[in-house]
């Protein structure tokens, strides 16, 4: 008696060069539409908490000057200075003149923010003077998008 032994089919473990390029593939692809699209989000969400910053400093402004009558310290400063924080991806600068101020917002480098100024003033008027290459820049409003469109 003449025993074979039968050894099972041979199972394929693992992938081929060529399935493992297909995903490489893939998820290089994928990543290369998300990727810039959150990095969008994140500058829309930086960009909206400076505006916001911007919108409340008016405010406080305006409060000073119907508390003392002028827009300045008394040192040629605006009556009301921002606090400034380490996660802040913008900074504020007020400027005063004899007649009103101007508080620009202008976004930092380290925080995705490099490129973008925004501007408010005593008549409300906001203005986004510059924006980064590849945006939209407007005199008239704040600039939110890339397209110009505003907020």
């Amino acid at each position: 008696m003449h025993l074979h032994h039968h050894r099972p089919p041979r199972c394929r473990s693992g992938f081929t060069l060529i399935e493992f390029v297909i995903v490489i593939a893939i998820v290089a692809t994928l990543a290369g539409i998300a990727v810039p699209s959150f990095a969008d989000h994140l500058r829309r969400g930086r960009i909206i908490e400076a505006l916001m910053r911007l919108a409340d400093h008016r405010v406080r402004m305006e409060q000073f000057f119907l508390d003392n009558r002028r827009y300045d310290n008394g040192a040629g400063k605006c009556g009301y200075a921002a606090p400034v924080t380490a996660a802040d991806a913008f900074a504020l600068e007020c400027v005063v003149s004899a007649t009103g101020y101007t508080v620009t917002a202008t976004g930092l480098a380290g925080k995705g923010a490099q490129g973008f100024v925004y501007t408010i003033d005593e008549a409300d008027a906001r203005s986004t003077p510059a924006v980064p290459d590849g945006w939209v820049a407007s005199r008239n409003c704040w600039v939110m998008r890339r397209d110009g469109s505003c907020g």
